[in-house]
């Protein structure tokens, strides 16, 4: 997900401190009431990587504060134009894939062809190692925030060999002489990583 997408959450850090969490709207209000002048860490809580504010937003007044309309709000600037004939859009992407002979083949034999049965069998891969795939999405992240913060912390290199090696106490025991904000930002970026079945 996109950090601009309403659903996705960012947490700021300003050093080790954690001084905002929320959406990016939020995020940005919550700073704008902050004295001090960053710099500020931003991270997308769902991939645990880097987000850049644009500064511009942090100085400019709210949209409450200075009467005016936002002149970026996307409804303004919908597709008006008429749509054209055949099937209705439903987040279809087309892609290359590439298989052999005997894949096509028995792809082809499928009720529904190929693209049915293709989407058959990801959703139900999907369905069958859904914690599998959180788990390693969620030690991921949380390597992707430690990696930008606390890269020169006392233990980092080991802590990352827990995270990955799935040692949950060893990773809490290593991390734990760093900073609590720190801290409880990669318990909780790390939480699903753990005894994935």
């Amino acid at each position: 997900m996109s950090p601009d997408n309403p659903s996705t959450t960012l947490t700021v850090f300003f050093g080790f401190q954690r001084v905002a969490h929320g959406t990016k709207a939020e995020v940005i209000d919550q700073l704008r009431r902050r004295d001090d002048p960053g710099p500020y860490l931003v991270f997308d809580d769902q991939t645990g990587a880097q987000f850049d504010l644009d500064p511009r937003d942090l100085h400019a007044l709210p949209p409450s504060a200075s009467g005016a309309r936002d002149s970026h709000d996307p409804r303004e600037h919908r597709d008006e134009a008429p749509r054209g004939v055949g099937r209705p859009k439903l987040g279809v992407v087309a892609r290359e894939v590439t298989l052999l002979p005997r894949h096509w083949d028995w792809l082809g034999r499928q009720p529904g062809g190929a693209s049915v049965a293709l989407r058959k069998l990801v959703d139900d891969a999907r369905h069958v190692h859904a914690d599998r795939d959180t788990a390693r999405a969620a030690r991921e992240a949380t390597y992707r925030f430690m990696t930008a913060i606390a890269g020169n912390l006392p233990g980092f290199e080991e802590a990352t060999r827990a995270l990955f090696a799935g040692e949950e106490q060893r990773f809490g025991h290593l991390i734990e002489p760093w900073p609590a904000d720190l801290r409880t930002h990669l318990k909780t970026l790390s939480a699903a990583s753990w005894n994935p079945q």
